[in-house]
């Protein structure tokens, strides 16, 4: 078992009751609570918005993450924000790095991206192919998958790390279970377990070999520093 549970938190705001503005202002309070608490990555993944929406929410998750880390006077590891699926709004906020489908574009498109373009470059300028003098340092890049043939893809491509799932039952979805999940973690890359996690049954994913566990109810849902403490304790 892992010396040091990795927890990953997926956001939805539509979960929220309210109408928009009530929704963002709780996401963004949600936000900094996972980051207060010690959470190590966010994924922000509001799939509905537009891309100007999208930005706007991202840049507020940001300042939300810096305030907790600067309150906290850096006394421990900073909260990772990653934008689901769109590296243009990860790099045009200053993001940590980006989630990937398992369709999606290759971590190396992400890093020559990255590369080319650097951290914090205004999205209008993002896309008229515009760049910075001085790269931004190298994303953290996540990718979904659903498969041990997926995630041994994703540590070849140079991946961080690998949510896979769904590890249990879950509405849409068959569960692929914990021997699969076994024969994803033999990979060479961080594997999160993800799907019908619970308090309850985060032991048996880190038995299997998971890095860690990746959910949004579990935390969305729950009081973040008394998961972070039981999950970690």
């Amino acid at each position: 078992m892992p010396a040091r549970c990795l927890l990953y938190y997926i956001t939805d705001r539509n979960a929220f009751p309210g109408d928009e503005s009530s929704r963002r202002r709780a996401l963004i309070e949600k936000i900094g609570e996972a980051a207060r608490a010690g959470v190590d990555y966010i994924q922000l993944r509001e799939k509905d918005l537009s891309t100007r929406d999208l930005e706007l929410l991202a840049k507020e998750a940001v300042s939300a993450i810096r305030r907790v880390r600067r309150s906290s006077g850096n006394s421990h590891p900073a909260t990772a924000l990653l934008i689901n699926s769109r590296t243009d709004v990860a790099l045009a906020v200053e993001a940590d790095g980006v989630h990937l489908r398992s369709d999606d574009v290759s971590p190396e498109e992400v890093r020559a991206a990255w590369t080319r373009c650097g951290a914090g470059t205004p999205f209008d300028k993002l896309r008229a192919g515009s760049a910075r003098q001085n790269p931004a340092r190298a994303p953290i890049v996540a990718i979904s998958s659903h498969s041990s043939a997926e995630v041994v893809e994703a540590a070849a491509w140079g991946a961080t790390l690998a949510v896979f799932g769904p590890v249990f039952e879950k509405r849409h979805a068959h569960a692929v279970g914990l021997e699969l999940l076994r024969e994803a973690c033999l990979a060479n890359i961080p594997v999160l377990a993800l799907g019908g996690i619970t308090l309850e049954n985060t032991n048996s994913c880190l038995a299997a070999g998971a890095a860690g566990i990746a959910a949004i109810r579990l935390f969305q849902e729950n009081d973040i520093a008394r998961v972070v403490k039981q999950l970690r304790g």
